[in-house]
């Protein structure tokens, strides 16, 4: 596919999936996520000729315009879109499928100092929510989408929802039948039941005390409480002061 080519397919990419845009002309010249990867594409594609210094320079300059930092070592397919862009970094050694969708604040990172393989790698028609961190050499499969937030450090399979921190799958789509379905999650159906339980504690103590007030055990409980109530310490200097010159007053005199 030739750079135009390309280059009109992202312009149609971000038309389709961003309904805010209005006109090809408007991509071009107001959204960041196009501009930032039109200059990774010649910073690039000066990288894969080894030429020094200048990709980074270039890449450093659109982070600077756009807030979104790609390395000029990183591979991305056709039809990416980048929503908003604002805090998004893309690692050297990682690699993007076709028509992927990345919204602010998503971190394709690593964790290895070697000078291997040490960025995530996305299949095709991923979707990357606002703030995700991948991080190391993970493999996200085709259709996959990761929530808002989540980090993932382990491979997530193809057709996968995945939310959480860590990530985990809670759920698969069916593209075939443009379904979901959804799994079972433990550790939500463990705090569940847990507020289930609660909510009947409470039913049931507020149902005792009602029982209690119409018995007018309450009202007796109320009147006894001062009786057996233990002499606190300010009690004690209050009785003191009521007794004179005496700084230890006897429970007689403070009138216990």
């Amino acid at each position: 596919m030739s750079v135009l080519q390309s280059t009109r397919r992202a312009i149609d990419a971000i038309r389709e999936r961003a309904p805010a845009a209005r006109s090809a002309l408007e991509v071009v010249l107001a959204y960041p996520g196009f501009h930032a990867r039109e200059l990774h594409r010649l910073a690039h594609t000066l990288h894969a000729r080894r030429i020094p210094v200048l990709p980074r320079v270039i890449s450093n300059f659109s982070r600077f315009a756009t807030g979104i930092e790609i390395h000029p070592g990183a591979r991305i397919g056709e039809g990416l879109f980048i929503d908003h862009g604002m805090g998004v970094v893309i690692g050297e050694t990682a690699e993007i499928g076709d028509d992927c969708h990345l919204l602010q604040g998503v971190t394709l990172g690593g964790t290895s100092t070697h000078r291997t393989k040490r960025h995530p790698t996305l299949g095709s028609r991923v979707t990357v929510g606002a703030g995700a961190k991948l991080i190391g050499a993970v493999e996200v499969g085709d259709n996959a989408r990761i929530g808002a937030g989540s980090v993932v450090v382990t491979n997530v399979p193809a057709n996968a929802t995945v939310v959480g921190v860590p990530g985990h799958v809670v759920a698969f789509h069916d593209p075939g039948s443009d379904t979901t379905v959804k799994l079972p999650d433990p550790e939500w159906d463990r705090i569940d039941a847990l507020e289930r339980h609660i909510e009947r504690m409470d039913r049931r103590l507020r149902a005792l005390q009602d029982k209690l007030d119409a018995l007018g055990a309450g009202a007796k409980h109320t009147a006894a409480e001062p009786e057996n109530e233990p002499l606190h310490l300010h009690r004690l200097r209050e009785g003191a002061n009521d007794a004179g010159d005496n700084p230890h007053p006897s429970r007689e005199a403070i009138g216990g």
